[in-house]
């Protein structure tokens, strides 16, 4: 199962090595795309109805690593795609977060949307690492 991160705008210096750094290491345990989109419109009209969409927005349930780790676990045994949207500096637009099946957090502080995804992908390796009983996570 490969995860999808759908973002609002293009990644920047200097997010974009640490964006690049963990979609490397992520190739082998648990693959991610990263697909960016130009504004909240063409963020809500490229939703597959399909999916398992994941918001990530301030709103959602923050996890622990463990947690994230069995997330993970359970979205590889439904085997249905995952897509995860993060939004632009404003956030998600509200038709993105309704038509969502999950809401998620990195927990309770704010941080700029180009560093939420280097953490969200830092989080899906580190439970891809815990899943596979490798040192990564201590």
């Amino acid at each position: 199962m490969k995860i999808t991160l759908m973002a609002v705008g293009r990644i920047r210096a200097p997010f974009a090595e640490g964006q690049s750094h963990y979609l490397k290491m992520l190739r082998g345990p648990q693959p991610v795309e990263v697909v960016e989109v130009k504004d909240d419109r063409t963020l809500v009209k490229r939703i597959d109805p399909e999916c398992h969409l994941v918001a990530l927005e301030a709103g959602g349930e923050a996890m622990s690593s463990e947690r994230w780790a069995s997330w993970l676990d359970r979205r590889r045994r439904a085997g249905r795609r995952v897509v995860v949207v993060v939004g632009g500096p404003a956030g998600l637009p509200a038709e993105a977060v309704g038509a969502a099946r999950e809401r998620l957090s990195l927990g309770p502080q704010t941080m700029a949307h180009q560093l939420a995804r280097v953490v969200l992908l830092e989080q899906i390796y580190r439970a891809a690492k815990i899943l596979a009983g490798e040192k990564y996570h201590l």
